[in-house]
């Protein structure tokens, strides 16, 4: 069924940018409400005006709706009373400011009681995909352009997760490769302990990832470009700090490995 996404919050808060990225991942119609506004020639932001608006952003909606496609309404739709008026389907919050430069706004916004997804964090490209995948199943395509991620995950810990976070916005699917070097050296996780907790902490993300067990791959070499990025993620420093050997320390430590 086509679903009529609301992504509402406060001016300033990513709304825009984050159904931008959002549309054609679902292959959706975008409204942005500044341009409806500016279509209509309407900028009266009062009660009634706000109400107008969201009456003009639910039937412009609903147009499409019937030609059968998703639709994305991106605006403030500041009160319960616009939300239940325009009646979503799905509906995501965008909580990553507490304020907006207009004050009228913010005296009258309302946080909803009821959301089917909060964006927290002024991360869209990753936020898009996790929406994109509770809106519409995502199915693997073996053709399409796939990221490759290649490690002992011994074990998979939080700066693997970032760098994950980072890597996956690039082409949207990620093929996980698992070092086989259980046994050898510090290595104490086989490969099956391995897989269950990739799977774990990426469970948001679990149709857009392979795990494949491989040779102890040492050595990686290339003759000439041939079609593919050789690329370094560099995260912050805190993450990059993040070690694997220490958190096998503590894990020993405390008799979990």
């Amino acid at each position: 069924m086509k679903k009529k996404i609301l992504v509402m919050g406060l001016p300033g808060a990513g709304k825009s940018y984050l159904s931008r990225i959002l549309a054609p991942m679902i292959d959706a119609i975008w409204l942005n409400a500044d341009q409806v506004r500016k279509d209509a020639n309407d900028w009266d932001f009062s009660p009634d005006g706000r109400l107008r608006q969201s009456k003009r952003m639910k039937d412009l909606s609903e147009k499409y709706l019937k030609k059968g496609k998703h639709v994305i309404a991106d605006f403030v739709c500041p009160t319960e009373k616009t939300r239940n008026d325009f009646k979503p389907n799905f509906l995501v919050f965008m909580d990553t400011i507490k304020k907006s430069r207009f004050e009228d706004t913010n005296k009258m916004f309302e946080i909803p009681k009821k959301f089917d997804f909060k964006v927290s964090e002024k991360n869209a490209e990753l936020k898009a995909i996790e929406i994109a995948d509770k809106i519409q199943k995502y199915v693997w395509d073996n053709k399409k352009p796939t990221a490759q991620m290649l490690g002992r995950w011994q074990p998979w810990h939080f700066g693997h997760q970032k760098l994950f976070e980072e890597v996956i916005k690039k082409t949207g699917q990620v093929n996980i490769m698992v070092r086989d070097v259980h046994g050898v050296g510090d290595n104490p996780f086989d490969f099956g302990t391995v897989k269950k907790n990739i799977f774990q902490k990426l469970k948001n993300f679990e149709n857009r990832i392979k795990i494949s067990l491989v040779p102890n791959i040492t050595n990686i070499c290339y003759g000439r470009g041939v079609g593919y990025k050789i690329e370094e993620i560099v995260l912050e420093k805190s993450i990059q700090k993040i070690s694997a050997t220490e958190i096998r320390k503590k894990l020993r430590k405390y008799g979990n490995i």
